[in-house]
Formats: C-alpha cells, sequence, structure tokens
C-alpha cells in the first residue's frame, strides 16, 4: 500500500487533518503521520468564530481530538512516500522549523510525488522552498506566506500547478483531496 507522509504537531487543524486521515485510505493509500516526536498531539478547531456581535480579527483556538504520530522527523526517508499531505491549523507554524522535515518536503516535492497542502501548511512549502514559480492558494492571512516563497497567490478555492494541490482552508478538503488521489493514481506504475 503506497504511503503518503502526514506532517502533524499540537495545534494540528482538526478537520484539515482528520478528513485526509480518514478519506486517503478509502482509496488505498497509508496515511503515515509524523511529528516532532513519535507521540500524542493535540488537534484544534481553528476557525474565525461566526458571531458578528463579538467579532474576531483572527482565528480563535477550542481543543478538539488527539493524532498519534507514529514516527519522528528525523527518521523520515522521502523515498518511503508515495505523496505528502501538509494541513493547517497552527502546528506549520513551528514545525516548520524542523530542518529534516523541511529536506523531506523539498525532495518529495523534487521529486515530482503529490503534495497536498491546506491552509497553514503553505508555511511548510515555504520555509522547504517549494513552491517558488509556483501558482497556489491559501487563507488569505498566509497570502504572505505564499508570496515570500516565491509563489503567485491566487486565493482561489483549489488550485492545482503540476503535482501541488492547494486549497484555502478545511472548507476545499473533499476539493483538494479529489485532485490529490487523482495525482497519486497518475503517479502510479
Amino acid at each position: 500500500m503506497p504511503k503518503i507522509l502526514m506532517p502533524i504537531g499540537d495545534a494540528t487543524e482538526v478537520l484539515d487533518t482528520f478528513y485526509a486521515w480518514f478519506r486517503l485510505p478509502e482509496d488505498g493509500y497509508e496515511v503515515v503521520v509524523a511529528g516532532p516526536e513519535a507521540r500524542l498531539y493535540h488537534a484544534v478547531l481553528h476557525e474565525i468564530p461566526p458571531n458578528p456581535d463579538i467579532p474576531w480579527d483572527i482565528t480563535q483556538e477550542r481543543p478538539g481530538y488527539h493524532l498519534r504520530a507514529q514516527i519522528a522527523f528525523r527518521d523520515l526517508r522521502a523515498e518511503d512516500y508515495a505523496g505528502m499531505f501538509i494541513s493547517g491549523g497552527r502546528a506549520p507554524e513551528y514545525i516548520r522549523y524542523d530542518p529534516t522535515l523541511r529536506r523531506v518536503t523539498k525532495e518529495i516535492a523534487e521529486s515530482g510525488k503529490p503534495i497536498a497542502c491546506i491552509c497553514h501548511g503553505i508555511e511548510i512549502l515555504t520555509a522547504a522552498d517549494c513552491i517558488r514559480g509556483k501558482r497556489v492558494t491559501t487563507v488569505p492571512k498566509c497570502a504572505m506566506d505564499a508570496e515570500q516563497g516565491g509563489a503567485t497567490y491566487t486565493g482561489e478555492p483549489l488550485v492545482v500547478d503540476g503535482t501541488l494541490v492547494t486549497g484555502r482552508g478545511w472548507q476545499e478538503n473533499t476539493l483538494v483531496l479529489k485532485e490529490f488521489i487523482r495525482l497519486l493514481r497518475a503517479a502510479q506504475p
């Protein structure tokens, strides 16, 4: 069964992460969850609350479910994976500093394997220098991260550029996974 790398950390977004975690095995892919350490991580609901009476300028985080990383970043090898799924939330903000995660992300991208990315996951792709010259989308507040990575930010719900699939947020989960699975199937011998 082909393996898909899914990096997470504390404050990974519940809907971004769990939708892919459940959906990919339905099409015959094994999701390998990786983290700074192989341990249990806290996921969060990460959204701007839809309450016009008390507006928020930034996202609010509420506790969500937990997910165990099976492998630590330091033990990752790009050649073990058919592709990569990067979820959002606050986790990308700090896990992007891990040198092994950046190296493996870049190696997966350079090998032409499909990568799907939602929301704040773009911070990992920028840190790994994987989006230079690409068209991407992400949540508007991460547009600058995409542009600093050398990409053209579109703001569209979904963008496919070569083997890279990007979506704005959890609302685009179905669109992103549909395209990601299509690319994974096309890449299989």
